[in-house]
This record gives structure tokens, sequence and C-alpha cells, in this order.
């Protein structure tokens, strides 16, 4: 394993480890999620650069658009809970609750 790979690869298991184990706020979990997308779309362009294909070039883009609109999908629910409940504590969520 090349050092560049084995970078990419720690990356992406510490924010899945980070993920994991720190579950107290929604914006921890989203720095998290946000590190591994960042992770992938790093590997993925090193990858397609490493094998000179063209046709291969688009995904880490459109893996960009995925993960901008995941951003802001993960931001729009952080504004909504912290209005409704007064903080992004994920241990105060009740799920049952409507």
């Amino acid at each position: 394993m090349t050092p560049t790979h084995f970078a990419f690869s720690s990356a992406f298991l510490l924010s899945l480890a980070g993920l994991a184990s720190n579950r107290t706020h929604i914006l921890s979990a989203l720095l998290c999620l946000e590190g591994m997308m960042l992770s992938l779309f790093i590997a993925l362009s090193v990858w397609a650069l490493q094998l000179n294909c063209t046709n291969f070039s688009i995904a880490p883009l459109i893996l960009l658009a995925f993960s901008a609109s995941e951003a802001s999908a993960g931001l729009a629910l952080l504004v909504a809970t912290s209005r409704t409940h007064g903080n992004d504590r994920l241990k105060n969520f009740n799920l049952l609750q409507c």
C-alpha cells in the first residue's frame, strides 16, 4: 500500500470512527460525514489521474455535488432542530415523538 492510499484510507476510517463513537452533537456527526466524503473525493480524483482514464473523470465531480447537497440538507436539519429543541444534542431527541 502506498503512502497516498494509506493516507486516504486512514482519513476515511478516522472519520468513520468519529461518526460511530462521538454521538453527542449533530454538528460533529455532520463534520465526520464531510470528512468521509472529502476523503472519497480525493481518492477518486487521484485514482482517475493514475489510470489516465478520461471516462471516469466525471465521477469525482458527481460525488462532490452529492456531498454538497448532503451538507446543505444536514445544515437545514441542524437549524430546524436547534430552533425547535433549543440545542443540537442527539441524546435529547426522542424519535418516537412527533
